[in-house]
C-alpha cells in the first residue's frame, strides 16, 4: 500500500527540514511526500533536492488560502491508496511506518489517528506544552490518551484516511475544527475509525505562551462551530475548561469567607505538577507544566465561552474564508 503524505506549509522551512530528516530515517518507506506551500514568504523548496533520492517528493506553491484548502489541494494530487496528514512541526520516530504497516495488516481501518509525544531532545517548555496537550488531567484523554472521556477523533497532526473514504466523504471544510469535522463525517458515513497508539509522532509545538494561548483559544471556539454543524457532538469533556474557569472564579469569591476553599485549586495544581514530574522526571518541566496547564485551560475556556456567547446566544454567522485564513496564519 502506498501512502501519500500531505504537508501544508506556511513559513516553516526549519520545521520541514526536521520532518524530512525523520522521513529519511524510516525503517521502511512506502510513501510519497507532497509539500504544499501555502503562499509562504519563506519557501522551503530549496531543501528538497537533497532528499529526493530517498523517496518521491512533489512540491507545490499556491496562493495563501488557509489550511483546509491547502490540504484539499494535496488530496486532489495524491496518487497513493491512503493519505496521511502531519503538521509541519512533527517529527516521526524511525519505526513509524513499520508500526503503522503492522497495525493495518492486523486490523485495517478506513481512517486512523495516532497520539503525539515529546522527544527527549525537546526543550523544557516544549515538554511542558506537550504535557498540557496530552495529559488526561488537562484534556480528558481525547487526543489519544489511554483513558478517554469521548470517542477518539483523529487530528491532522497525525491522521490518515483511505482513498475510498476521500471519494465518498470529500476533504476538509473551511471551518474551525476542520479535522474533527472530517472525522465526524467519516464516522457518520459508516467508516471505521481507529486509534493506533504505536503510530505516534513527536509534536514540536510552538513555545511562545502567547501563541499557545491563541491556539487553544481557537480550539475552544471550534467546539461550538462543531456543535452547530454536528448537533450532539458536544460532550461534557469539551466544556470542562470553561466550567473550571467559572468554578475558579466562584471559589476565589467564596474563599473571602472560607479560605480553606483555596485548597481545591491548590490540589489540582499539585496533581498537574506530580503527573508531569512522574512522566518527565524534571522539577523544572513539572513547574512549567503548571503554567502551561493554566494557559491552556484559560485559553480554551475563554474561547469556548466567547463562541457560546457569539454563536449560540447572539447567533452571529460563522466567519468567512478570508477571516479564517488570517486567523490560521496568526495561530
Amino acid at each position: 500500500m502506498l501512502y501519500s503524505i500531505i504537508i501544508p506549509v506556511y513559513n516553516r522551512a526549519n520545521e520541514v527540514k526536521e520532518l524530512l530528516e525523520s522521513l529519511c530515517a524510516q525503517t521502511v518507506k512506502p510513501f510519497e511526500l507532497l509539500i504544499i506551500e501555502d503562499g509562504s514568504n519563506e519557501r522551503c523548496d530549496y531543501l528538497l533536492d537533497h532528499y529526493r533520492s530517498f523517496f518521491p517528493i512533489h512540491y507545490y506553491y499556491k496562493p495563501n488560502s488557509g489550511r483546509s484548502d491547502t490540504r484539499n489541494y494535496g488530496l486532489e494530487r495524491a496518487t497513493g491508496d491512503y493519505m496521511l496528514f502531519f503538521d509541519s512541526d512533527v517529527i516521526l520516530p524511525p519505526c513509524y511506518f513499520e508500526k503503522l504497516q503492522e497495525a493495518m495488516s492486523a486490523e485495517y481501518a478506513d481512517c486512523f489517528g495516532g497520539p503525539d509525544a515529546a522527544d527527549s531532545s525537546f526543550n523544557d517548555m516544549q515538554k511542558a506544552v506537550n504535557h498540557s496537550m496530552t495529559s488526561f488531567w488537562t484534556t480528558g484523554g481525547i487526543r489519544g490518551g489511554k483513558a478517554v472521556m469521548e470517542k477518539f477523533c483523529p487530528r491532522t497532526f497525525n491522521m490518515g484516511l483511505s482513498k475510498e473514504v476521500y471519494d465518498k466523504v470529500g476533504g476538509f471544510e473551511d471551518m474551525m475544527g476542520e479535522d474533527i469535522d472530517l472525522s465526524l463525517r467519516i464516522r457518520a458515513a459508516g467508516f471505521k475509525i481507529r486509534l493506533i497508539r504505536e503510530a505516534f509522532v513527536y509534536h514540536k509545538r510552538r513555545v511562545d505562551l502567547s501563541r499557545f494561548f491563541k491556539q487553544v483559544n481557537n480550539f475552544g471556539q471550534a467546539r461550538i462551530w462543531l456543535k452547530i454543524k454536528h448537533p450532539g457532538s458536544l460532550k461534557l469533556v469539551h466544556a470542562l475548561p470553561a466550567l473550571m474557569l467559572v468554578m475558579g472564579a466562584a471559589l476565589l469569591i467564596a474563599s473571602i469567607f472560607m479560605p480553606a476553599l483555596l485548597l481545591l485549586p491548590l490540589l489540582y495544581i499539585l496533581l498537574i505538577f506530580g503527573d508531569s514530574l512522574a512522566k518527565n522526571r524534571s522539577l523544572k518541566v513539572a513547574a512549567l507544566s503548571v503554567v502551561t496547564a493554566i494557559v491552556q485551560i484559560t485559553g480554551y475556556g475563554t474561547g469556548f465561552m466567547k463562541a457560546v456567547w457569539r454563536k449560540l446566544i447572539l447567533r452571529e454567522p460563522l466567519e468567512t474564508k478570508a477571516k479564517l485564513t488570517k486567523l490560521y496564519n496568526r495561530g
